[in-house]
């Protein structure tokens, strides 16, 4: 019974000295810990390096160390949250981001992105959006805002919506369509 002055079985691992399993070989090394309740942590590193980063850095669960999950961090990052030239994750941000939320510095694709260019439910993009609300110097999507808009409901200079076509946006996206095609 708690609070009737007999000593506790829970143990608090945060406060323990962690026994990881470890892997080593020549492209990097394992960290793994299996959690009393299942939940399974573990990360890779690899061994080569680039711009001071592992070349890949993946993450998954919670560190027994801190509790709390590992941001990946890596040319190539993989975990929940991720950061990298290239990041994937639930929340990305990089070079090029794919992720649930995701930012990037060129190319982002996920549920809400925000990107030069954007691909996703809610893309956000400087050049190009394509996603179900899309903005974009070219943006496409149901509602959409840019200077070259092709969408059901879209705002801007020239655009192909379900109310009209301007005499700039039909020539410009069958030459994009048809530049696409090869």
């Amino acid at each position: 019974m708690i609070g009737d002055g007999a000593p506790s079985r829970l143990r608090n691992l945060l406060l323990e000295k962690v026994e990881f399993q470890v892997t080593r070989t020549a492209a990097g090394s394992w960290r793994r810990f299996l959690w009393p309740t299942g939940e399974l942590f573990e990360e890779y590193r690899s061994s080569r390096r680039l711009f001071g980063l592992p070349l890949l850095h993946f993450t998954r669960g919670r560190s027994p160390e801190t509790g709390r999950r590992v941001v990946a961090r890596g040319v190539i990052a993989v975990g929940r949250r991720a950061i990298g030239i290239v990041a994937i994750g639930q929340g990305a941000a990089g070079v090029v981001a794919l992720g649930q939320a995701s930012a990037a510095l060129l190319v982002g694709v996920g549920q809400a992105t925000i990107a030069p260019i954007a691909v996703g439910q809610l893309a956000l993009g400087l050049l190009f959006g394509l996603g179900q609300a899309a903005t974009g110097w070219v943006a496409i999507g149901q509602l959409a805002l840019g200077e070259y808009v092709l969408a059901q409901i879209g705002f801007g200079a020239h655009v192909w919506d379900t109310r009209g076509v301007s005499p700039e946006a039909e020539p410009f996206f069958r030459a994009l369509l048809s530049r696409l095609r090869g």
